[in-house]
């Protein structure tokens, strides 16, 4: 009897979604879903927002080029 009545809860649980999402929200706790919501507002810009990541300046350098190096061909 007792098998029958977890069985029957296992299956609720496994398919029904919002069962499924309050059952994980009581074992993962809110602390969780907060930090999923920061880090998905945090990552995406707002509509209509444009972000620009400047590159860091080259270290100088005073390679401009190879030299020309002349070659012949051996056969």
């Amino acid at each position: 009897m007792l098998f029958k009545y977890l069985f029957i809860i296992t299956l609720i649980i496994l398919f029904v979604p919002p069962v499924r999402r309050f059952v994980f929200y009581l074992l993962v706790g809110r602390k969780l879903v907060k930090e999923q919501k920061q880090q998905r507002t945090g990552q995406n810009p707002r509509e209509g927002e444009i972000r620009v990541e400047n590159k860091p300046p080259k270290p100088d350098s005073r390679f401009t080029g190879g030299d020309y190096v002349d070659y012949e061909e051996v056969k």
